[in-house]
């Protein structure tokens, strides 16, 4: 999204992946947009470090880092964190008191193992049993070996374990204000509804949730046939909604 949105009125600081360019030529990515060294793999330096508690406690240090800058306000510290980073954003604002407003976006509240599961089930039928298979065999293998680093089959057991606890228990013990904001569209859709539906019956304040009708994980629109719809471009107006709530909350 265009950073000038939130900039005026916040230092806005984005925090890559370990051993991930920052930037790249598109040539030299895969189909996907990921990166890889010249073994076509994900770089080992990376992989180990692809870990939920590794992200929390290197953002945590860049923080407090710039908590000692004198131009840094005190006042306030806004964490956000989309898809993956949502994940850490709040574990982050679970664990680091100085946390003022958190920004939870296109996460699943109920891990990332629910989110491959449902991906799964799009595409199964009953000879693919892809989901079925997901659940009793992979899932399974990550259970009696949630510290297994090997990157073999890609991110380690480990990090799928780790992103796998529902987030929604870090989120359900914060008192700070809370935007949960997610596409409808989107895998992890009916997880955030559920989890709005819950935190209404709880009569729980601090939270607002954003729901973008019609739109995927990266807030893109859908074509008749289900292909994403690239030419629309939505990150500057959720940006922009981020802007809106921070500022009402302030």
């Amino acid at each position: 999204f265009n950073t000038d949105s939130l900039s005026k009125d916040y230092h806005l600081v984005i925090i890559g992946k370990p051993y991930i360019p920052l930037i790249s030529e598109e040539k030299l990515l895969n189909k996907d947009l990921s990166f890889s060294d010249s073994t076509k793999r994900f770089p080992q330096k990376y992989s180990e470090r692809n870990l939920l508690d590794y992200y929390v406690a290197r953002d945590i240090a860049v923080i407090k880092y710039l908590q000692k800058q004198n131009w840094v306000s005190k006042n306030k510290l806004v964490v956000a964190g989309h898809s993956e980073g949502s994940t850490v954003a709040a574990k982050i604002a679970l664990q680091f008191p100085g946390v003022t407003h958190l920004i939870y976006a296109s996460g699943n509240p109920l891990g990332r193992i629910v989110s491959i599961i449902e991906q799964e089930r799009e595409s199964e039928t009953d000879s693919s049993r892809n989901a079925e298979n997901t659940i009793n065999q992979y899932w399974k293998n990550i259970v009696d070996s949630s510290t297994n680093m090997s990157t073999k089959y890609g991110d380690t057991y480990k990090a799928t374990y780790d992103f796998s606890i529902p987030p929604m228990q870090y989120l359900q013990q914060l008192k700070i204000p809370v935007l949960v904001c997610y596409g409808t569209k989107d895998i992890g859709s009916p997880f955030n509804d559920y989890f709005r539906v819950e935190m209404i019956r709880q009569k729980r304040q601090n939270f607002t949730f954003n729901a973008y009708i019609g739109l995927e994980h990266n807030f893109f629109p859908l074509k008749p046939n289900g292909d994403i719809n690239y030419d629309q471009f939505n990150w500057d107006k959720v940006a922009d909604d981020w802007r809106s709530w921070l500022n009402a909350k302030k």
